[in-house]
């Protein structure tokens, strides 16, 4: 199936040092379970302070779907639950031990979409799914009309699904041939030109339903939004799913094994550090660990994601595979208000399309109407041109391009949550 110009797109440039040879592997002393970016979750907690829980081992359920559990990424004993009001998490922190085991689980029964749905629930697999529109985690019981799955990824400082996925191209496929029950839509596999992983669903046994995506180098080709508008668009009712590859690999796994694979590959990264790194880390990593042997001295910057689409965190978050570590920048000169009031308008300008801001939306969108749909908070117009494909990270670029003025992934956001507000009713 043919997309949208592969050489379209920009490539953004981020001061790093040279990374270290090799790939090393680093459990943390601490870890946290956080929910997915999205809604907030109202959750049963299953353990308590000073249990120790096994590695995979279940620690909170959604209170209204039980099923649906989110899993330890290390065996370690409970140090903290912290829940905000209504019980919605914010964070379980764990302690390491080793000694905790790791959960297994039966999956022999999993020949069927309910079964398959129901294991990957109960295994805490299920957080690693993201729904558009809107985004979050899907429901218990949603069936998407399409699953996008990335293997390719155009951020700066992105480790290669391909390097990330070297020697499990056979949980990749039985990972494949899973998801592909769970949709009576297509599968898409976005993967770099020239990637090997296309030969894993060229595979005769998994082929069926699993489209090959072909994406350029350029950032946002890799974006899940970008590709789902040029090739299946989420609606109102018709949500699409996506998914990095790599998390596809560990459903495989899961399948084969009954255990579920905690570890990916994560870069380190960013002006802060003496050196860049590759490591295999887990989700909910503590960031300071992970860099406090190659930071630079002196005040830094812990981001958990890329430079574009990171945010400052304690913790690495459930779906990033970076880490950014940016040198603090110095406290501005506070001038006075006065001056101020002077000098800077009172209210910020609107966003004046450019070639560049058309090349950070991937030349897939139109720029100059969908920037003023988003200003306008014409939710109408933004629909038409594209709007429920999209999340933040899809125009994150763009605001980058805009600088300090940008604020694109703020107005969409509002606009997202107040279809979902109307759509709910």
């Amino acid at each position: 199936m043919a997309f949208l110009d592969t050489g379209a797109g920009l490539t953004p440039v981020f001061p790093s040092p040279p990374e270290a040879p090799g790939i090393t592997e680093v459990i943390t002393e601490e870890a946290a379970v956080r929910p997915p970016v999205g809604p907030l979750l109202h959750v049963t907690p299953l353990v308590q302070e000073g249990d120790l829980v096994p590695r995979g081992g279940a620690v909170a359920c959604l209170r209204h779907a039980p099923d649906v559990r989110f899993a330890a990424p290390i065996a370690g004993r409970v140090a903290r639950i912290d829940l905000l009001p209504g019980r919605r998490l914010s964070e379980i922190v764990l302690f390491r031990e080793d000694d905790g085991g790791v959960e297994h689980h039966d999956t022999k029964a999993a020949t069927t979409a309910p079964d398959l749905r129901r294991v990957l629930q109960r295994a805490g697999a299920w957080p690693l799914l993201r729904r558009r529109p809107f985004g979050g985690m899907p429901a218990q019981d949603e069936t998407p009309a399409a699953i996008f799955v990335m293997g390719t990824d155009t951020r700066p400082f992105a480790p290669d699904p391909d390097q990330a996925l070297k020697g499990r191209e056979e949980a990749l496929s039985r990972g494949l041939a899973a998801l592909a029950t769970l949709t009576e839509g297509p599968v898409f596999l976005c993967l770099a030109e020239g990637s090997r992983l296309a030969q894993v669903a060229a595979r005769k046994d998994i082929h069926m339903g699993i489209h090959l995506a072909p994406r350029g180098a350029r950032h946002p080709q890799s974006s899940a939004g970008i590709c789902m508008h040029g090739l299946f668009p989420a609606g109102l009712d018709t949500p699409v799913w996506d998914i990095h590859a790599e998390d596809v690999a560990a459903f495989g796994g899961l399948l084969d094994t009954g255990t579920l694979s905690m570890t990916r590959l994560v870069r380190i990264a960013g002006a802060g550090l003496r050196e860049a790194r590759l490591v295999r880390s887990h989700p909910g990593a503590d960031l300071r660990q992970l860099t406090q042997k190659i930071a630079r001295p002196g005040a830094h910057v812990l981001m958990s994601g890329s430079p574009l689409d990171g945010h400052r965190a304690h913790w690495l978050a459930p779906r990033h595979r970076q880490v950014t570590v940016l040198p603090r920048p110095p406290v501005p000169r506070r001038s006075h208000w006065l001056t101020r009031a002077l000098t800077r308008p009172g209210v910020a300008g609107p966003a004046i399309p450019t070639a560049a801001l058309t090349q950070a939306l991937g030349a897939a969108l139109p720029a100059p109407p969908f920037l003023r749909a988003l200003g306008a908070g014409d939710a109408e117009t933004a629909m038409q041109l594209g709007l429920l494909s999209l999340l933040e990270e899809d125009l994150a670029l763009a605001d980058y391009v805009l600088g300090e003025g940008g604020r694109l992934m703020g107005q969409m956001r509002n606009l997202l949550d107040r279809l979902r507000e109307e759509n709910a009713a």
